[in-house]
């Protein structure tokens, strides 16, 4: 079956989504959104394509009966166009997060839920080989129940643009990542984070660029995040540094290689294999969302399941609103 696909946001990310969305023969490329028609135009130009450009989802999808949404666009945009198109008969997958506050999370599920339309959410970094190796190890028990783990994440991009002039760039716009993983890795509830968040003399960001998060999970797990967007020197991969304690052994993760294992017995490193194969990423993503979405299975990057790393990432930020500890099942009811 070919679906005839928009894609919404036509900055670099939706350059990369249309080369790969070129590369399928069940995605028929039928239009272009982006608020600004200019740089859709630039990418219909930079691309040898003449596809007609809309300045909304909702004029896209009927003009051009749209059966499915890419989305590339800004945070704050991601919400309601997948509402609106969901509401005009139309799937989407779209780029993280699925909503910038609680409430518009809540709404995109039960319009999902309504609608009985496919909604998933783009999280790449779940779908690097040393991190899918890694979760089917502690899966075997190689050390036991994870019961404490730590992601150190450290980074001084210069991206310019809307991330520097954003209020919360790093628990907004990057920290989703390693919460998810950390959620994919423990494979538990998330009920509670404790966040403190600011932005350190010499930041070139507006708003706070380092956080150190407490989440504890279902089962008595507790995850501790500490990243920065400005730091300078000595920095991390973008999958961060992890050490997992377990009930049997720790593993340490450096993001970019297979981990490497001591059991409690006192045994000598052992280190990781790699278990998975063929691609990583924003492709693999990508193909295993239109996978689900032929057979007709929810995809495990699907809303009702993100939900719960967007409840993460917006319950840290509350944490630091209000300065205490606050209880995600509750918060993620908000309305």
């Amino acid at each position: 079956m070919t679906r005839r696909t928009i894609l919404a946001g036509c900055g670099s990310m939706g350059s990369r989504w249309l080369d790969y969305a070129r590369g399928r023969n069940d995605l028929e490329l039928v239009g272009l959104v982006d608020v600004r028609p200019e740089s859709a135009q630039a990418l219909n130009e930079r691309q040898g394509l003449s596809l007609p450009v809309y300045t909304s989802v909702a004029e896209a999808v009927p003009a051009v009966q749209a059966e499915l949404l890419l989305d590339t666009s800004i945070p704050e945009a991601h919400a309601p166009n997948a509402m609106t198109a969901m509401a005009s008969g139309c799937d989407v997958i779209m780029e993280k997060p699925l909503a910038v506050t609680m409430a518009q999370a809540n709404e995109l599920a039960a319009v999902a839920e309504r609608t009985g339309r496919f909604c998933a959410v783009m999280q790449n970094r779940r779908y690097t080989k040393e991190i899918r190796s890694l979760k089917q190890d502690l899966d075997t028990g190689i050390i036991g129940k994870p019961v404490l783990l730590t992601a150190d994440f450290f980074l001084g991009p210069h991206f310019g643009g809307f991330r520097e002039e954003m209020d919360d760039p790093l628990l907004l716009d990057m920290a989703i990542h390693t919460f998810d993983a950390a959620r994919y890795l423990i494979g538990t509830k998330p009920l509670s984070v404790y966040c403190h968040s600011f932005n350190p003399h010499g930041s070139w960001y507006k708003g706070d660029s380092t956080a150190v998060c407490i989440f504890e999970f279902e089962g008595g797990a507790v995850f501790q995040y500490n990243g920065s967007w400005s730091a300078l020197g000595h920095t991390t991969s973008w999958e961060g540094s992890w050490r997992i304690g377990g009930t049997a052994g720790s593993a340490l993760w450096n993001g970019d290689s297979t981990a490497l294992y001591r059991t409690a017995d006192g045994g000598e490193d052992r280190q990781g294999e790699l278990h998975w194969q063929g691609p990583e990423r924003r492709d693999a993503c990508l193909n295993e969302m239109l996978e689900a979405l032929a057979s007709g299975r929810r995809s495990e990057t699907d809303i009702l399941d993100n939900r719960l790393s967007v409840a993460m990432m917006l319950g840290a930020m509350e944490s630091v609103r209000q300065g205490r500890r606050i209880e995600l099942e509750a918060f993620a009811r908000e309305k």
